[in-house]
């Protein structure tokens, strides 16, 4: 259980976030639902936690902004006093080959990905060293770990991520902070709704377990990583793929 921790989930208005937000919130968890665009979204999600008996708060905020990120973290520590957890979940995509891949789209993959994530990293581990405590949790990919044609800044951005995690893990371990990874391969969503039955046919191929994934199952790995159960795991990077990659 979570009762009394105080959570920053990213990028929690939709699909994977959304669903951490709520698994957090069911364990006893507070959750800052934290967002850059939809505000009506985040707050159906807010709205969510409180009628399942849970707490939390939104507040809005592009994670690539260093600024603004030390400002929400600041809010977030007087408000609640103190911050256990953070989950690091905010991306983006912007596909196309790299021939045809302009600049711009490579940096704000780049900017939200990864750089949002050290921003997210960099500021919430102040308090935590203060309580020796505290669980970090960055949503990478199976892009990061293998690749992908057409997502050049994405595969980038998510093999960023496992190296920040795990050198994070490295400098924050003697102060009782843990930080991991979690993979996601394909999981069931909006943007996988869209595929055709023959382009779903051609993923499922490639998946031992011949199903897709479901963003219960991610949140559920998460929710793992941030409970006392976790507390000798750190640096690590946590498929939830099917056994998509096997590396």
């Amino acid at each position: 259980m979570l009762t009394e921790k105080i959570a920053l989930v990213t990028g929690a208005s939709r699909g994977i976030g959304r669903e951490i937000a709520k698994t957090l919130a069911g364990l006893g968890a507070t959750v800052i639902i934290n967002y850059n665009g939809s505000e009506a979204s985040a707050n159906a999600v807010l709205e969510e936690i409180t009628r399942a008996g849970g707490s939390g708060a939104c507040y809005q905020c592009n994670v690539a902004d260093h600024d603004k990120v030390k400002e929400m973290i600041t809010w977030i520590v007087k408000t609640y006093k103190r911050l256990d957890i953070v989950v690091n979940n905010a991306g983006i995509t912007k596909d196309t080959l790299m021939m045809g891949m302009s600049e711009a789209d490579f940096d704000s993959v780049i900017n939200i990905n990864l750089k949002g994530t050290f921003n997210c990293i960099k500021h919430a581990v102040r308090p935590m060293l203060k309580q020796r405590s505290g669980r970090i949790v960055n949503i990478s990919s199976v892009v990061g770990r293998a690749g992908n044609a057409g997502q050049a800044n994405y595969a980038a951005s998510k093999a960023g991520v496992i190296g920040l995690t795990m050198s994070a893990a490295k400098e924050l371990g003697s102060r009782g902070i843990t930080v991991n990874a979690v993979a996601p391969g394909f999981i069931a969503t909006e943007m996988t709704d869209a595929l055709t039955e023959d382009q779903k046919a051609a993923i499922l191929k490639n998946i031992p377990l011949q199903t897709l994934g479901t963003t219960k199952d991610v949140a559920d790995t998460v929710a793992f990583l941030v409970s006392d159960e976790a507390r000798y795991i750190t640096g690590q990077t946590i498929s939830v793929d099917g056994g998509l990659y096997m590396g």
